[in-house]
């Protein structure tokens, strides 16, 4: 029995053997994914991690001139990190043995700048090898990250780079085993050491300056399997779009559709499991993602027909995050329940038309549990109606349905129906439906066509459970006649979501949800049975963390847990420019009028200071974003002392509030911030400015009042 058609070649050979009067299998339809990339979809979900000298410099871009020896992580155990993805059900790992910074964490010929120069291990120690052997024993995939961007090489602009960079690419992929995929990153050039140079290097085409066919040439010829990814678009994967993970609607993997030579390129969901960035950064346990969170995400990366890569990151110590840990567990379990009951396996199926009548191409190909084989029509036909029957009703609401790719992605738009209450009702609509109701939806849900794409799969998340024993999977319209190779019907299993937290001036706010009473903890532990019970007083004036969770009034379960750092309370705060800036509203920013300005804040009263952060503008634009800054301080706004200067990173893609912690403590009333430059326009902007102090705890009740008698000007930042 025919379960697949690789190629047209193998097409031909197999009719050769049908059996009389049987038909043929449709031919493919535009392109189509090669075997390496099918197999890299069916991974769907694996790991990124982030660990190099960035992690130990609280920065996301190292500028190139980093020390190696202050690599030294006291208890590093690539074995514990792996065993953890697998517990998850991650399918592989990436490691970025290479980042801007040029810092290569393999003892590499091609650069000084290596691990060997580093304490750890005595200079013997090789990052890349230990994640390699770890992912081998747990039986997962294995991946490099090497940026081509290089901030310390002295030939980096120049061709004497390409040199080394290709040498650095045949080391990975010859002693470090098979490769599954190799990533290389879209940032290229800009300011950087660059051997002392310490200038600005403009690259220009980054396609004509790497030659990345010659790139993509010598990685085919050492690792023919290895999937890569971006190369100027001559590799086999590309970014999905942002860092939050999701991938545009509707997700057409074809470059060029409908041009000649148009090539299969997959899409990549990447996201961070931490708000804090890609590295690790201190205080960053308050900004991990929730298990549900983690699910949206993976239903708007993998649901959508793309893989989803999901970066955690070790911290100093060479240790993940525990709370990172936490909510990848849960979600991974989650995970697992969600696909594992597929209520609609062995149901009967009813087809529109099948192909030559012939039952390999029959309706029951949907619930046979192999996503090989397929039902479709003759060819010409462009829609059909397949309906599943089971033997006994079920409650769902999720659908999974899958084209059998091998042959192109064809379907251009479908609905799905149930019968309820005695008739078919429309349970998810159509493009046409979707695009009318698209009004007030975040603009990662919009489609930006009218069209509703199948492909590697769709899993479409309902409005509500259904309960029913018949569905029908209407196709109105495809680019050949459709090709439907699974249709599943699931159960998310029960999440109670994280409170959102929040806090105007002094006074904090948690969502409440009917059903369930708010348990919470000021001093960033866990909330647990024995937590405080939120009675909607809570005041925190100064820096600390709140963590809340819903817990069930009637069975005891608890949640998710939503946690926020929140800096000093902005209560008493002034600035004759920035009042946009400390008005705790995201949605406003101060802007100066060109490169350099900065706006003073009054603090109201003396405060110790060992941080400050600075949130870009949240509208979606770019023009005043700053990349580089000075943070200075004063204790009577005429003489002032710089405390901080730098680079905030990666602001296009990840436009997240970025945590600069001061060097040592400061006293001050004043604080001074200065754009030094934009990523876009002339003038610099800021959405929120936070300070922060050593952590205190927030106050409830009668101590809270109490608190304000004998402190009446405790005035405090916010941190979202």
């Amino acid at each position: 029995m025919i379960k697949e058609i690789l190629t047209l070649a193998a097409a031909a050979t197999a009719v050769c053997s049908l059996p009389l009067n049987a038909a043929e299998p449709p031919k493919p339809c535009g392109a189509v994914p090669t075997k390496q990339q099918v197999d890299w979809l069916r991974m769907e979900w694996y790991a990124f991690v982030h660990f190099g000298l960035n992690t130990y410099t609280n920065r996301e871009w190292g500028y190139g001139d980093e020390k190696p020896d202050l690599f030294k992580p006291g208890h590093f155990d690539a074995d514990a990190i792996v065993s953890t993805f697998k517990k998850a059900g991650m399918t592989g790992m990436i490691y970025t043995a290479k980042h801007h910074d040029g810092w290569c964490a393999w003892p590499t010929k091609t650069t000084e700048h290596n691990i060997t120069k580093s304490p750890w291990k005595d200079g013997k120690g090789d990052v890349v090898k230990e994640f390699a052997q770890a992912c081998k024993k747990h039986g997962i995939k294995f991946g490099t990250y090497l940026s081509p961007w290089d901030r310390n090489c002295a030939e980096y602009g120049r061709k004497g780079y390409l040199k080394v960079y290709y040498a650095q690419i045949r080391e990975l992929l010859t002693n470090y085993g098979p490769i599954f995929e190799i990533w290389f990153d879209g940032a290229n050039g800009g300011d950087g050491f660059y051997g002392g140079a310490r200038e600005k290097r403009n690259i220009g085409n980054a396609d004509k300056y790497y030659n990345f066919e010659e790139v993509v040439r010598i990685i085919r010829s050492i690792q023919p399997d290895c999937i890569i990814w971006g190369a100027g678009g001559h590799g086999d994967v590309t970014w999905g779009g942002s860092e939050k993970g999701h991938v545009r609607l509707p997700l057409w993997n074809p470059t060029n559709m409908g041009k000649k030579n148009e090539k299969w390129i997959s899409l990549e969901g990447d996201t961070p499991i931490n708000h804090a960035g890609w590295f690790w950064h201190p205080g960053q346990s308050s900004k991990v993602k929730s298990p549900e969170v983690l699910m949206q995400v993976y239903l708007d990366s993998v649901g959508r027909g793309a893989n989803l890569i999901l970066n955690v990151a070790p911290d100093r110590d060479g240790r993940l995050d525990p709370a990172d840990v936490a909510s990848l567990l849960k979600f991974g379990e989650n995970r697992r329940r969600l696909i594992s009951n597929d209520y609609a396996l062995g149901g009967k199926v009813e087809a529109s038309e099948v192909r030559g009548n012939d039952k390999r191409f029959g309706g029951d190909k949907l619930t046979d549990g192999d996503i090989e084989s397929y039902w479709c029509p003759n060819d010409g036909t462009t829609s059909g109606e397949l309906v599943v029957t089971l033997d006994k009703p079920v409650t769902f609401d999720v659908v999974r349905i899958r084209e059998q790719i091998r042959l192109g992605q064809r379907v251009k738009d479908y609905r799905i129906e149930a019968f309820v209450d005695g008739e078919w009702k429309v349970v998810d609509p159509g493009a046409k439906e979707l695009m009318a109701n698209q009004q007030g939806k975040p603009d990662k849900d919009k489609l930006t066509a009218p069209q509703k794409t199948i492909g590697n799969q769709a899993l479409r998340r309902l409005d509500a459970p259904v309960t029913t024993d018949r569905v029908k999977l209407v196709i109105t319209d495809a680019r050949a006649c459709p090709c439907i190779s699974e249709l599943s019907l699931l159960r998310m299993p029960r999440e109670i979501k994280a409170p959102t937290i929040s806090r105007k001036g002094a006074e904090v706010s948690i969502e409440s949800l009917e059903g369930y009473e708010i348990i919470y903890t000021t001093d960033g532990s866990e909330p647990t049975v024995k937590s405080k019970v939120f009675d909607g007083s809570l005041k925190a004036p100064r820096t600390c963390t709140i963590k809340a969770a819903y817990r069930d009034t009637k069975d005891g379960e608890i949640g998710s847990t939503g946690a926020v750092s929140f800096g000093e309370a902005k209560v008493g705060w002034k600035s004759k420019t920035g009042e946009d800036a400390i008005d705790d509203n995201p949605n406003t920013f101060w802007k100066g009028e060109k490169a350099g300005d900065s706006m003073v804040i009054d603090l109201g009263r003396t405060t110790t200071i060992n941080a400050f952060s600075y949130l870009p503008r949240q509208d979606g634009k770019f023009e005043g974003m700053t990349d580089q800054y000075v943070f200075a301080v004063s204790a009577d706004g005429e003489s002032w002392r710089k405390v901080a200067e730098g680079e905030f990173s990666n602001l296009r893609a990840n436009p997240i509030e970025l945590k600069v912690d001061l060097d040592k403590r400061v006293k001050a009333r004043y604080v001074r911030f200065t754009g030094k430059r934009a990523l876009e326009g002339q003038g610099v902007t800021a959405a929120e400015i936070n300070v922060f102090s050593p952590e205190g705890k927030a106050s409830s009740g009668k101590k809270a009042k109490k608190a304000k008698k004998s402190k009446k000007s405790k005035k405090s930042r916010r941190n979202k």
